[in-house]
């Protein structure tokens, strides 16, 4: 004989209660994705308030900051510090400016991987892929991106005990 199953809505709210949540990796895959975001999403928000303090100093007082080389005008060495940019009041040595871009534009692509990472394995919507990266991209958000999944990858996590369990 075959057993009857329980009646349930036909309800949009009935067949997500009737719904399993299923993720895309195993626990420990998902937490991993989650350590490696978070520390990206601190590195990448530090560079771009970094880079935001550069830009200002570019644009707003035409000055770079360089370490070592030799001042153009005294023919001294010159340590560290903003030095104007046109024309160039320090030869030789490293322009940190343009070095604080280079590396942001690199930990950014670093950073879109372990959110491309995180929101596979969570099996997310592309809307929060996009709130995701933009992290990266506004100042002081990628930290308040950063709190907030993490608390909802964790959230799922306890709410979910077995999805992540697919082998």
């Amino acid at each position: 004989m075959i057993d009857p199953k329980p009646a349930t809505e036909n309800t949009a709210a009935g067949k997500a209660a009737t719904r399993k949540r299923r993720f895309g990796g195993t626990e420990p895959q998902i937490r991993s994705a989650l350590k490696f975001y978070k520390v990206m999403a601190y590195l990448t928000g530090a560079m771009l308030l970094l880079l935001c303090a550069e830009l200002v100093a570019r644009y707003g007082f035409g000055q770079y900051l360089f370490a070592g080389g030799t001042d153009a005008i005294t023919g001294q060495p010159f340590g560290f510090g903003f030095a104007g940019a046109e024309p160039p009041a320090v030869l030789g040595g490293v322009n940190v400016s343009v070095t604080v871009l280079i590396v942001h534009g690199w930990m950014y692509v670093v950073y879109l991987m372990s959110n491309f990472r995180l929101w596979s394995l969570m099996r997310w919507p592309f809307l929060k892929l996009i709130l995701l990266a933009l992290g990266g991209v506004v100042p002081f958000l990628s930290f308040i991106v950063e709190k907030k999944f993490h608390a909802e990858v964790e959230a799922e996590l306890a709410a979910n005990p077995q999805a992540p369990q697919r082998y």
